[in-house]
C-alpha cells in the first residue's frame, strides 16, 4: 500500500482533520460522514469533497475506503469501533478508548482478530509540551523523575447532553496519558475521591454525582505517583488541560492561563546564606516539531489559511497544541509501513483503564482500586 484511502466520520472536530489529510501526500480519497445532512453538505462544499455518507454503515460497505477516522460521540466508541474493524478496515478514534473495562477488553478482542490498525487520537502526547519535556528527559536535563501531576478542568454547560454528568475519570487520557508515555510506566493502583455535589438536572446518565474527581495512582511496581484531577461542571477555573512533572534536576509546569508560557525550575546546590537549591525559574518558548512530519503538512502545526479543491479559502486552526498532523501523520503512516501505530489498542487500554478505575474508587469513597494489566498476550 503506499496510499491511504480514508473517511472522517463526525464533522464537529473531525473538520479540523480534513485540511491535513487533503494535504498529506500519502492520502488518495478522502471521504465524509456525517448525520446531520446539512453540516454534510456544508463541509463537503467547504472543502470540495465529493464523497459525503449519512451513516458509518455507507462508509463500511465501501470497498474503496481502507480506513476510518472516527470523531463521534463518547457513548458510540465502543460500538462503532467494532463495526469498522469487523469490516476489515483499519481505525483512528477519538479518546476514550471505551468507558468501562468491557468496552476495553471487547476492542482489544476484536483488533486482535482484524488485524488491522486501531490508534488511539490522544493529543497531549503530540503537543508541544509533550515534545518539549520529552527532550528535557532524553537529554538527562530533568534528573530522575520524582512526581507527575495531571489536570483537565472544562466547563461543559452549553455542550451536548449527553456532556451532562459525565465521570471526569472517564476522559482522564488528556491529563494521564502524557505522564506515563513520559516516565514509560503503566498504573498499577488508584485511589480516587469525588468533590461537589452535581444538581439533579446534571446527573443525567450517569452514576456520577461529582463534578470534580481527583486521584492519585500509583505507577509500575510503586517508586512513583501521579495526581490527577478532572472536572467538568461547577468550578469556577478556565478551561485548563495540561501536565506538570518534577526531577531531581529540573521541573515543568503547565502555563496557567493559555496565553502564558510554561515555567522551567532547575535546582542546584544551595547558594550560600541561602536554604534550598532552586537557582533558576523562567518562563520557556515551545518550539514546533516538524521533523517528523512531511513537508505538506507541517504548516497545520498552527492556524494557517488553506485552500482547498473549490478554491475557497479556509482558516483553519491549531487546537490542542499542534498536535492533530502529529497524529494524522502517526496513524497514515502505521498502516502504509505495516506497523503497529504508537498509541495501539494495547496502550491505549493501558492509559484508559486506570480512570475507569478511578471513577469506581471516588463511588466506592476512595478505596485502592487495582487497575488491569495489559500487553501483547491479552
Amino acid at each position: 500500500m503506499t496510499t491511504l484511502n480514508i473517511a472522517v466520520v463526525g464533522l464537529g472536530f473531525g473538520v479540523d482533520f480534513l485540511p491535513i489529510y487533503q494535504s498529506h501526500p500519502q492520502v488518495g480519497k478522502v471521504g465524509i460522514c456525517d448525520r446531520d445532512a446539512d453540516r454534510l453538505r456544508d463541509v463537503g462544499e467547504a472543502f470540495g469533497i465529493q464523497d459525503r455518507h449519512t451513516d458509518l454503515d455507507e462508509v463500511l460497505c465501501r470497498e474503496d475506503y481502507d480506513a476510518v477516522h472516527l470523531l463521534t460521540p463518547v457513548a458510540w466508541h465502543r460500538q462503532q469501533v467494532l463495526q469498522i474493524l469487523a469490516a476489515g478496515k483499519h481505525v483512528a478514534s477519538a479518546v476514550p478508548m471505551g468507558r468501562s473495562i468491557e468496552d476495553l477488553d471487547s476492542i482489544l478482542a476484536a483488533q486482535q482478530r482484524s488485524g488491522k490498525n486501531y490508534m488511539m487520537m490522544e493529543t497531549a502526547v503530540y503537543g508541544r509540551e509533550f515534545f518539549f519535556v520529552e527532550d528535557l528527559i532524553a537529554r538527562g536535563q530533568l534528573g530522575e523523575i520524582t512526581f507527575l501531576r495531571g489536570t483537565h478542568i472544562q466547563d461543559l454547560d452549553g455542550f451536548p447532553s449527553y456532556w451532562w454528568g459525565y465521570p471526569p475519570m472517564l476522559y482522564a487520557t488528556h491529563a494521564l496519558s502524557p505522564l506515563l508515555a513520559l516516565c514509560g510506566q503503566t498504573v498499577s493502583s488508584v485511589r480516587c475521591l469525588g468533590s461537589g455535589r452535581l444538581p439533579p438536572e446534571l446527573m443525567h446518565d450517569y452514576d456520577n454525582p461529582f463534578p470534580l474527581e481527583a486521584a492519585l495512582f500509583r505507577l509500575g511496581d510503586g517508586e512513583l505517583a501521579a495526581e490527577v484531577t478532572a472536572s467538568f461542571h461547577r468550578v469556577a477555573r478556565s478551561f485548563h488541560e495540561g501536565f506538570s512533572i518534577y526531577g531531581t534536576r529540573s521541573g515543568f509546569e503547565w502555563q496557567q492561563l493559555e496565553h502564558e508560557q510554561p515555567t522551567l525550575f532547575e535546582l542546584g546546590p544551595a547558594p550560600e546564606h541561602r536554604r534550598g537549591g532552586l537557582t533558576a525559574e523562567h518562563r520557556v518558548a515551545l518550539p514546533d516539531r516538524h521533523d517528523t512530519l512531511p513537508a505538506q503538512i507541517r504548516r497545520f502545526t498552527q492556524a494557517t489559511d488553506y485552500a482547498p479543491g473549490t478554491g475557497r479559502t479556509i482558516r483553519t486552526p491549531a487546537y490542542h497544541s499542534g498536535s492533530h498532523p502529529h497524529l494524522a501523520h502517526e496513524f497514515v503512516s502505521s498502516v502504509i509501513e505495516g506497523r503497529r501505530p504508537a498509541v495501539d489498542a494495547i496502550t491505549a487500554a493501558q492509559w484508559c483503564a486506570p480512570g475507569i478505575c478511578a471513577h469506581h474508587s471516588a463511588m466506592q469513597g476512595g478505596e485502592a482500586v487495582e487497575v488491569p494489566r495489559y500487553h501483547d498476550a491479552c
